[in-house]
């Protein structure tokens, strides 16, 4: 957990080339929507995408990100535009 105290990505997102989905949850109580930390750092990454999935009976905030029938509409829809 240390490790990651002094991580910070944005200097390189824009090196990113190949298209990326950034998910966020609206009850993620880790990375509060409520900060713009995603919107932020992914307008830095050309042709990137932020999506914040709303609350409801199936998401359970920052572990939501492991209940793939919550998410996987977006990445099927990833997958498809880059076949």
């Amino acid at each position: 957990m240390q490790a990651s105290f002094g991580y910070d990505p944005a200097p390189l997102l824009g090196r990113i080339k190949a298209p990326l989905v950034a998910i966020n949850f609206a009850d993620d109580l880790i990375n509060p929507p409520e900060l713009g930390l995603l919107e932020r750092g992914i307008a830095a990454v050309p042709g990137g995408r932020a999506i914040t999935v709303a609350a409801g009976s199936e998401t359970v905030g920052h572990g939501t990100h492991t209940i793939a029938r919550v998410w996987q509409e977006h990445l099927r829809g990833l997958m498809q535009a880059t076949e």
